[in-house]
């Protein structure tokens, strides 16, 4: 990616407003690596801590001085959440998409500290190269972090390995992973899951929880950990997932989407929410955030339509 291009008429951006700053978020519509778009569930993340940080984990007052590093982290707005509650931010992503993600992380640091220059809240946020499974970049990055961070970061079956080795890699026996997810492939889901499971105690966190408005039943948080290894009677080390700070297991949260909250069908099926959206779309003007999803709920509609 040229450096150009990013001040070309053609670059567009995004605006989000978390915890009364104007955030924006520069895109590449040119550019041909998906890191250099806004994704959605990066959006339901940040509006999460948002809501959630009164009180508990995500408070400033936990989260002060906490090393946190964000992987893919494409346009960087996950990572900014995590800064704007005092985590001192690594934000990390392939060498392709470096410029914009600088060019973004300059630009929002400088607004939050012109808007509030006394402010003691806001950590810090820097940016490295680091591809998953490089032990050179990982090395450079000096983990272990208190959290990992990562938006939709999975799309396909092979990054699956990668990001796990990566995960381990970066990770202490008091890491905490929080990946936001949005289900575009049944497949590649179902395998990131039972990986995840096999190595992590994985807690899905409740729509209940998420920002009202910022939420689709397709956008799932997850917060994970190292499992304790438990050894005994010869068996292979193992542990049993647990439940906290309301999060619900993949059963409860499939049964609760199952009961009509929608969730996405196997591979060429579609949601009960999809159903609706085809027959229905809401009178009057829509938000931002309802043309964002409107859009992707089309797209999956319309993957598999062959024109003739």
């Amino acid at each position: 990616m040229e450096p150009d291009r990013l001040n070309s008429p053609s670059t567009s951006a995004i605006t989000v407003e978390v915890l009364g700053h104007q955030l924006q978020f520069s895109q590449d519509p040119n550019s041909k690596h998906l890191g250099t778009t806004v994704w959605d569930a990066s959006i339901v993340f940040i509006k999460f801590l948002e809501k959630n940080c009164r009180k508990g984990r995500f408070c400033p007052s936990k989260l002060k001085g906490k090393r946190a590093i964000e992987l893919g982290a494409g346009c960087g707005v996950a990572g900014f959440g995590m800064a704007m509650l005092g985590c001192n931010v690594v934000s990390t992503d392939q060498v392709d998409v470096l410029p914009l993600l600088v060019r973004n992380v300059e630009r929002n640091t400088s607004r939050i500290l012109q808007t509030d220059p006394s402010s003691d809240s806001f950590g810090s946020i820097q940016v490295e190269q680091l591809d998953w499974g490089n032990e050179d970049h990982i090395r450079a990055v000096e983990p272990p972090f208190d959290y990992i961070i990562g938006t939709d970061v999975v799309y396909a079956e092979h990054l699956l390995e990668p990001l796990l080795r990566t995960l381990f890699a970066l990770s202490g026996p008091k890491t905490t992973i929080l990946v936001g997810y949005e289900i575009r492939s049944t497949s590649v889901h179902e395998q990131m899951l039972d990986m995840w499971k096999r190595h992590f105690e994985v807690k899905i966190v409740p729509r209940t929880k998420m920002d009202s408005k910022y939420q689709h039943p397709s956008i799932q948080l997850y917060i994970m950990s190292l499992r304790p290894l438990i050894v005994s009677d010869g068996n292979l080390p193992g542990a049993v997932d647990q439940q906290t700070d309301g999060a619900e297991t993949e059963d409860e949260i499939l049964k609760e989407d199952k009961s009509g909250g929608g969730i996405d069908m196997p591979d060429g099926g579609m949601s009960v929410e999809d159903e609706e959206v085809a027959i229905k779309l809401p009178n009057g003007t829509l938000t931002d955030w309802e043309v964002r999803r409107y859009g992707s709920t089309a797209a999956r509609l319309l993957r598999d339509v062959k024109i003739t």
